[in-house]
């Protein structure tokens, strides 16, 4: 793996969420393995999940849009014929129904979630109704009627059904709540279902084999007794982090020289020599290929700084 650190931590830890913790109070304790003072994540997982949670320190948590919007992968595994409160295990069962259903039904109204849909986001969700998440009304007893959003299925794949289990993989875009997908499939099946395994396996360029575990970030004293948990060093820590240029490898680079570094550096539009393709281009130094930031080429070959990189 091509890790890369930085002197304040600017950097992108891929971390596999545990099972049973939120994704914030998973960063409030990464933020204290890492001593850092500025960091956050893209993309909550529910507390059942897990999977890649990118955290992002420093400089870096000015590019975490880019892996919000980015296309994630999911492997689901979904119980027909039961139906909880919150769409997954963690709630309680409103309602059991015998499940009649074959395989090719089931390849059927898998492919027709593919596109764009609509749904509507569970009401034990982060999602916040007048500045308070809606999972705190819901604990209540209170429950809102909710706008349907319009989010992406790029891909929906069936791996296969055993004893009423649904085991199956989706790519879709930001703001797609796995445990409604799994909800209007069990209606379209007519016998409802839950999730009970969630676990994100990809997030933009990123995939589960750059996988990092939190035990891999400290190490035990006295393992047979008074176990003492010992943290790294921060420069030991900072092997774990990728750096933010890690984003945009795919994307089309432009090199930038002297003046144009510092213009670049100071927000100012940069008339470029050569022609390239509009659209967003990773921008580096071009003697050491340092990333400086992110840029849009207009019509005109007009570099445009969109995000910089500070050091």
């Amino acid at each position: 793996m091509n890790y890369q650190s930085n002197k304040d931590n600017s950097g992108i830890l891929l971390l596999d969420k545990p099972k049973g913790i939120s994704s914030n109070c998973t960063l409030q304790h990464v933020k204290k393995i890492f001593y850092a003072r500025k960091a956050g994540y893209t993309g909550s997982l529910d507390p059942f999940a897990t999977g890649i949670l990118p955290i992002l320190f420093g400089s870096a948590t000015k590019f975490s849009e880019y892996l919000t919007n980015s296309i994630k992968k999911y492997h689901v595994i979904a119980k027909l014929g039961v139906i909880t409160t919150t769409g997954d295990l963690s709630g309680a069962i409103l309602q059991n129904r015998l499940v009649h259903v074959t395989e090719s039904q089931i390849s059927s109204i898998l492919n027709s979630f593919i596109g764009k849909i609509e749904q509507v986001p569970p009401m034990f969700s982060a999602i916040k109704y007048s500045g308070v998440p809606l999972y705190k009304y819901a604990r209540l007893g209170i429950f809102l009627p909710l706008k349907k959003r319009e989010v992406i299925i790029y891909k929906l794949n069936f791996i296969q059904y055993i004893d009423s289990f649904l085991e199956f993989t989706v790519s879709c875009s930001k703001g797609t709540y796995i445990r409604s997908l799994a909800q209007d499939i069990g209606k379209r099946l007519k016998c409802g279902a839950h999730v009970v395994f969630l676990r994100r396996i990809q997030v933009g360029p990123y995939c589960s084999s750059q996988l990092v575990k939190l035990p891999d970030l400290y190490f035990v004293e006295n393992k047979n007794v008074n176990q003492i948990y010992r943290f790294y060093s921060r420069s030991m820590l900072r092997t774990f982090l990728l750096p933010v240029s890690s984003i945009f490898l795919k994307y089309p680079s432009v090199k930038l020289f002297h003046e144009d570094v510092k213009n670049f550096q100071k927000k100012m539009n940069i008339s470029l020599l050569k022609m390239y393709k509009t659209g967003l281009v990773r921008v580096i130094t071009g003697i050491n290929s340092i990333f400086l930031g992110i840029g849009i080429i207009n019509e005109f070959s007009i570099l445009i700084p969109k995000c910089i990189l500070m050091n």
